[in-house]
């Protein structure tokens, strides 16, 4: 069994055409989504879309996926930011209010027996309320991961939220992919795994995308809070003056 595993989409359709280009190229059994596939980037709709008509396609639950069904929390909490609340809106105004109701039904776990090696698919460790997230934990090390995912009776567990790739053998093994839409480089980050008889092979991989029309699609949509998210998500590298049109 061949699987690809994405993570931390976040509305980057150049990046995402690119991996699902290269993907379809070599074919797979299932493709598995380890949750946030709108915000931060320009097409939340169109990434959408994309994702949901992949054949054999999987999905769990992440933050920004939850924002959307549940909406903007209310009053605003003290770590959303003001330019995170307006960026949430803009983001939930561009999409089918009808697609609520389906993403509802992303569980926020997601565990399967693949050729006899249990598998679990999460976007980061659950909080006890087990519909919300853990804090995030830089570099996390073996014994935090195994703590934040003591729950899981799994032996290959895959991850995103910190956008950072990540591979560490703990307890089981935990592999972040890497946020296949936001990166300090125009490479958008993925995984191909192979199940046959209880054993399995992961293979890190990254395929470059042209972000030009990326850039062009943030200014001129004029997404909010934009220079914030260039300098967060995408490294910096994203060098717009006011004054410039694209």
């Amino acid at each position: 069994m061949r699987i690809v595993v994405i993570t931390d989409v976040h509305a980057n359709l150049p990046a995402l055409e690119a991996v699902l280009e290269s993907i379809q190229a070599e074919g797979y059994d299932a493709i598995f989504h380890t949750g946030d596939a709108i915000a931060i980037g320009p097409y939340p709709a169109e990434c959408l879309e994309l994702l949901l008509n992949m054949p054999n396609s999987r999905f769990v639950m992440g933050n920004h996926d939850a924002c959307f069904v549940n909406g903007v929390p209310t009053p605003q909490p003290a770590w959303m930011s003001d330019g995170e609340v307006q960026h949430q809106h803009w983001t939930h105004e561009r999409l089918d209010p009808q697609m609520r109701s389906m993403l509802a039904e992303w569980p926020y776990v997601s565990e399967h027996d693949l050729e006899g090696v249990k598998t679990a698919f999460v976007h980061y460790g659950l909080d006890p309320s087990e519909q919300g997230f853990q804090p995030v934990i830089r570099d996390a090390t073996a014994a935090d991961l195994d703590r934040m995912f003591a729950v899981h009776d799994a032996e290959l567990i895959f991850y995103g939220h910190d956008h950072r790739k990540s591979d560490v053998e703990g307890r089981v093994r935990y592999v972040n992919t890497g946020s296949l839409g936001c990166y300090s480089q125009a490479i958008a980050r993925y995984c191909v795994v192979e199940f046959h008889r209880g054993q399995y092979r992961v293979e890190h991989r990254g395929v470059p995308y042209n972000d030009a029309e990326l850039l062009r699609a943030f200014e001129r949509r004029s997404v909010p809070d934009r220079k914030f998210i260039y300098r967060t998500f995408f490294g910096g590298r994203f060098r717009v003056a006011s004054n410039r049109r694209v």
